[in-house]
């Protein structure tokens, strides 16, 4: 892996771009997913909960994150619903105004992947009200269950008494992994606060660290080359900069752009030039030769 920052690059990226710019490869149709940038309050200014992928992982291995993760075809069933309806959800991800069944089952995969992952969950037992504590023995079972698959989110909801809050979540961004990856997502990126007593903690069996960091801090660790991060990451947490309080977050969500993010990748001067639009600091030029990837410092650039 070569970096400058904190960038995640894989090694086998320079000749698959290569691959993709001379039309040798065919993209993988990429997977709806969810993530959540879970915010709380502090005496600095808000933080945001992150957690290290473990190096086992195949992908992106080592880098900080958010919680989130694939939608579950499961997450289509219908369930206990408050906040904006699943169709103002589909206009407001991006999808065509009927498709409500989709739009669901990304703000779902949200709510789900966020309590699979961190142990907090968006959701109470009125419209109105949220659950204040998930530790104990039958939370956990219930999580491992719905880990492992043996329990879907709906019926999860429904034997507990629940009503999923979507008016707890506001959507951020949405990127789409580059079409050269053999892994592809379609991410909606959502924020969340922290529910009044409730606590993250690190189960996910995916991550070996967690953290709350305030989005400068860890922006400047990832301009050190001390914490690893893939563009979307990186990306979100410079954008959550300005914010003094989570509730200024929250309240610019209806207002931001989620038109999906792209890499592209196109010859030049026998070069792959590789570019995420909108977001310049992410470009990197590799020579399509077997050197591997380099620029004006002798690494990615």
């Amino acid at each position: 892996m070569s970096t400058t920052n904190g960038q995640w690059y894989p090694p086998d990226w320079p000749e698959r771009i290569r691959r993709l710019a001379v039309g040798e490869l065919t993209p993988v149709t990429p997977r709806r997913a969810a993530t959540v940038l879970l915010l709380r309050d502090g005496a600095e200014g808000p933080a945001v909960h992150m957690l290290r992928r473990r190096t086992s992982m195949a992908f992106a291995a080592g880098a900080y994150a958010y919680p989130g993760g694939s939608v579950d075809p499961r997450d289509e069933r219908g369930m206990a619903w408050a906040g904006p309806s699943r169709r103002e959800w589909a206009r407001r991800l991006g999808l065509s105004a009927d498709d409500e069944t989709a739009a669901q089952a990304i703000v779902c995969a949200a709510v789900r992947e966020t309590f699979e992952e961190a142990g907090v969950l968006l959701a109470g037992p009125t419209p109105h009200t949220v659950v204040a504590d998930t530790t104990g023995e039958e939370w956990d079972a219930d999580r491992a269950a719905l880990v492992a698959r043996e329990l879907s989110f709906a019926d999860f909801l429904d034997r507990r008494g629940l009503v999923l809050r979507s008016d707890l979540l506001g959507c951020w961004a949405r990127w789409i992994t580059p079409e050269f990856e053999p892994r592809r997502y379609d991410t909606w990126f959502f924020v969340a606060a922290l529910p009044h007593g409730q606590r993250t903690r690190n189960a996910s069996t995916e991550a070996d660290h967690t953290v709350w960091i305030r989005p400068a801090e860890a922006a400047a660790g990832y301009d050190r080359g001390e914490l690893l991060m893939m563009p979307p990451t990186i990306a979100t947490l410079r954008e959550l900069e300005p914010y003094g309080a989570v509730a200024d977050a929250l309240a610019a969500a209806p207002d931001r752009d989620l038109t999906p993010v792209l890499a592209r990748a196109r010859l030049e001067e026998g070069q792959v030039v590789l570019s995420w639009p909108g977001h310049d600091e992410f470009t990197k030029h590799i020579p399509t030769g077997p050197t591997g990837p380099t620029g004006s410092t002798g690494g990615a650039t």
